[in-house]
């Protein structure tokens, strides 16, 4: 039987490989990055590949070598052209029902308008205009679903299907949260759903079923259906579950020492959320992931545990840093900080003018 510690380990080991080169394979190694918050990508591949700086990240976004937009869930992420391939065929089946259900249309019907959506954006076009073009292809096909369109995630009709790609309306401020511009992705070949189970374990595993219908948000039944293509082991992790990995996984690692992770990290959001306890105990995730907006606060990464979390806010190019660790873990020294600071610094390219270090009751 698996232990939480272990499942750890073998995860850490594909979170935190060993540094494969540019900015897109570091991205390729780690999958796929959770990004809806913008500054994600950069500090996730700062905590992971020290040195990594903000220029580069974003010459790899200008250059198309890794791309940003609504797959999985709904939510943003950041990929590979060909990881993002995988992402999108995982969102076509995850969220296919639910948009065919919500706007009262066919599936036929579905189909067309996000082709229709596809051609529209091959020039890059705002949501604004994206909008207007969903409002007048229903219009003319199905009326009786402007209502639907108008209300709630119905907004989000025209760029969260996983065709799309996103990027700065303002220019080369990847990191930033102004409004973007959305184009069509072309994909670099055909994905199944065991292309996506694959990268799922490939990024996360060991993996039970119901991670991955969480992080991919897919029925079991597709999971179920992604596993037939692959061949996997199997064993009993310590909460009843089964979990899955490849044949071929990465020895398990440790992870001594302190890292700053971003917002939805891959350490908690490529898991069931009821089912993280192999990074974060359930109490302490409970301070962190707020679950009426869905906001996450950055987790502090201590010996591979996530035990605080930590806050530079606002935009300015110099700022403090306030880290806070939860009671009876254990307490991140302060020079332990001054690397993952520097790392953070080069990430982002700001320069961090004081840090606070202080502990929570929890």
């Amino acid at each position: 039987m698996l232990t939480w510690d272990e499942l750890a380990a073998a995860s850490l080991a594909r979170q935190f490989p060993d540094d494969p080169g540019t900015v897109a394979e570091r991205v390729h190694a780690v999958g796929d990055m959770q990004t809806q918050t913008a500054r994600s990508a950069f500090i996730g591949l700062g905590a992971r590949f020290p040195g990594v700086t903000h220029a580069e990240v974003t010459a790899a976004y200008d250059a198309g070598e890794i791309v940003r937009g609504s797959t999985i869930r709904g939510t943003v992420h950041t990929a590979t052209p060909e990881a993002y391939t995988v992402l999108a065929e995982a969102t076509r089946v995850g969220q296919h029902q639910r948009w065919a259900r919500m706007l009262g249309i066919s599936d036929e019907q579905l189909a067309a308008l996000w082709d229709s959506v596809e051609t529209y954006a091959r020039d890059w076009r705002t949501p604004d205009e994206l909008r207007d073009h969903v409002d007048d292809w229903l219009g003319r096909h199905a009326p009786g679903s402007l209502d639907a369109a108008a209300a709630g995630p119905g907004r989000y009709l025209g760029f969260a299907h996983g065709a799309l790609v996103r990027r700065p309306a303002s220019g080369d401020r990847w990191e930033g949260q102004g409004k973007p511009v959305y184009g069509t992705f072309d994909r670099t070949g055909p994905a199944a759903l065991a292309d996506v189970v694959h990268h799922h374990l490939r990024a996360h595993g060991p993996s039970s079923r119901q991670d991955v219908a969480w992080w991919a948000g897919v029925p079991l039944k597709a999971v179920e259906e992604g596993l037939a293509g692959l061949d996997v082991v199997e064993q009993e992790g310590p909460d009843g579950r089964t979990y899955v990995d490849l044949p071929d996984a990465p020895p398990p690692r440790e992870l001594p020492g302190v890292r700053l992770l971003p917002e939805f990290d891959a350490l908690l959001c490529g898991y069931d959320s009821r089912a993280r306890d192999r990074f974060v105990t359930p109490d302490h995730h409970r301070r962190l992931w707020n679950e009426s907006n869905g906001m996450l606060l950055p987790p502090l990464l201590v010996d591979g545990r996530i035990t605080g979390f930590w806050r530079a806010a606002g935009t300015a190019r110099r700022r403090p840093l306030e880290v806070t660790w939860f009671a009876r873990t254990r307490r991140p020294r302060r020079g332990e900080l001054d690397a993952p600071v520097a790392a953070l610094e080069a990430a982002l390219g700001i320069t961090v003018t004081e840090v606070t270090l202080s502990r929570e009751a929890t």
